[in-house]
């Protein structure tokens, strides 16, 4: 369908456009489902209202972003393979984008619509695996070469393990309260009146941190694709870092140089071409005084070029050939090179952050009732909604500054489902049992939707 759309034709910019407003409904469905979790302890035990918990969740969300860095943006658009992370040409990347879209943003909204709490982060993640698939498959390079496993498995097992953490420290910590605390208020449902000052404090301050820590990780996943997307139609404008400063452009250049021998020695069939990006990265930023000096001709080209690069530079990082030095040099050089194109305007970021509270004010009611009234046989009380937050704030955030996503969704749920195991209250295993069968099901489903949707609008 869209395998004969011509580079910068106005079909290829109204595609893209359509994509931009795409990722941000992605962004805002993530509000339903990610942001609202952190937000419902607070709304359900009445420690605030619904508008003010919502506007210190945006805000937490907003630094989070913020203070968090790229890394997790960038470890997830790493799973595409490079003919996707440069300015779209029409084919693939074009139907690549319009597909992962199209797939995360209409699993997140059905499964928001049946209540059940579900991972942003798988949804974004199956769709990406579903498209490099296929790509990988009609253009006959193998899934070895289309798909980065490495870090796919990276990815999952943060993924897998998270909720599992959750589950048992955050049922762990609500024992500990038992033991030390002996407020009963603490522990019963708030039965619709705001619990005593100290505890709406203690809540207040763990929706904070939850709200920070998902921002700081679920927040950045969808700025690496609006940077696709925004590339693709301005590539002069946001191909490039522009906040490389000119001192480290020396750096770019050795690194460039150094990069081409180890691909030839260590890389795969493309190496050859990778090689020569190399060169090219280095003889168009040599003598260049700051990277707003390189020609708007060569941006694409040389975004281009860091892409292959790195591409190269990761399978030499892996390679079972290579010496431990080599190892840990591909890995300081795909790190250097990488600052060249990786990073996000402050409007990229606040974007974000903006379509994350507004989601959650719109669609947060679900969900809040879903975690705060079904997952255990009796209503939450603030001790469990303050462990099931505080255990999640943890885990999400250290997660945030490591570049592994993982899921606010699934940790606070199945945090919350620990403190009812262990105050002995019990689960409703149904609710459970669809929470987990969402959470198997969104890999698979949004790997096939997505693919699917590739191979139709790619053109079969």
């Amino acid at each position: 369908m869209f395998a004969a759309v011509a580079p910068s034709s106005p079909t290829a910019f109204a595609v893209l456009i359509f994509c931009f407003v795409l990722v941000l409904a992605f962004e805002f469905s993530n509000g339903f489902h990610d942001t609202a979790n952190a937000v419902a302890t607070v709304i359900y035990t009445h420690s605030l209202k619904p508008v003010p918990a919502v506007l210190l969740s945006g805000s937490m969300n907003f630094l989070g972003v913020l203070l968090g860095g790229v890394a997790v943006a960038f470890t997830l658009v790493e799973l595409l393979p490079p003919d996707v992370l440069t300015p779209p040409n029409g084919n693939p990347a074009i139907a690549m984008l319009l597909a992962l879209f199209l797939a995360a943003l209409i699993w997140n909204v059905t499964t928001w619509w049946l209540g059940i709490p579900c991972s942003s982060s798988h949804a974004i993640i199956g769709s990406l695996l579903g498209v490099a698939i296929v790509n990988s498959v009609t253009a006959s390079r193998g899934l070895g070469h289309g798909v980065d496993w490495s870090q796919v498995w990276s990815v999952l097992r943060a993924l897998l393990v998270s909720p599992l953490l959750g589950f048992f420290l955050a049922g762990a910590l609500f024992r500990v309260l038992q033991a030390v605390i002996r407020d009963d208020t603490l522990f019963e449902p708030t039965e619709g009146k705001p619990p005593p000052w100290w505890v709406r404090g203690l809540l207040i301050l763990t929706c904070s941190g939850v709200s920070f820590a998902h921002g700081s990780n679920d927040g950045q996943k969808s700025i690496g694709l609006i940077m696709l997307t925004i590339i693709g139609i301005m590539p002069a404008a946001f191909s490039l870092n522009p906040r490389v400063a000119p001192a480290d452009l020396p750096a770019i250049v050795g690194a460039a140089d150094q990069a081409g021998p180890l691909i030839r020695k260590y890389g795969d069939d493309e190496r050859a071409m990778a090689a020569s990006d190399a060169g090219r990265i280095s003889q168009t930023l040599r003598g260049v005084k700051a990277m707003s000096e390189v020609p708007d001709a060569d941006r694409s080209g040389l975004r281009d070029a860091v892409y292959h690069v790195n591409a190269q530079l990761k399978t030499a990082s892996e390679s079972k050939a290579a010496s431990a030095a080599d190892k840990k040099l591909a890995k300081q050089l795909h790190d250097t090179l990488h600052g060249a194109v990786e990073y996000a305007p402050i409007w990229v970021r606040m974007l974000s952050a903006v379509c994350l509270g507004v989601g959650t004010m719109v669609g947060y009611k679900r969900i809040v009732t879903t975690i705060g009234e079904r997952i255990g046989k009796r209503h939450l009380s603030p001790a469990q909604g303050a462990s099931a937050e505080l255990v999640g704030g943890v885990l999400i955030g250290t997660a945030g500054f490591s570049g592994l996503p993982v899921s606010t969704t699934h940790i606070i749920s199945s945090g919350v489902a620990g403190t009812m195991a262990g105050s002995g209250a019990g689960i409703q295993s149904q609710v459970v049992w669809q929470i987990i069968i969402a959470w198997v099901a969104t890999l698979p489903a949004t790997i096939v939707l997505s693919g699917a949707l590739f191979w139709l609008f790619s053109g079969g």
